[in-house]
């Protein structure tokens, strides 16, 4: 019944008020999860290593393009 109720009372807010709202519930999912972000630069640091040391190749932009544009 909190949401509806807020819901509500949302919708009946002025036009400006809804524009600072909804970027404060946009700012709140946009928070990073630092346990994430540490795995992900470890993991494009081990990708480029491997890439410098030759283990893994790169594929052009032209490649993933054609693939993913189907």
């Amino acid at each position: 019944m909190l949401t509806q109720e807020l819901q509500e009372k949302a919708l009946n807010l002025k036009a400006i008020d809804k524009i600072h709202l909804i970027e404060m519930m946009l700012e709140s999912l946009d928070k990073v999860d630092s346990e994430i972000e540490r795995e992900w630069i470890a993991e494009s640091e081990a990708r480029y290593d491997a890439y410098n040391k030759g283990q893994i190749k790169a594929i052009p932009l032209e490649r993933i393009k054609g693939e993913y544009t189907k």
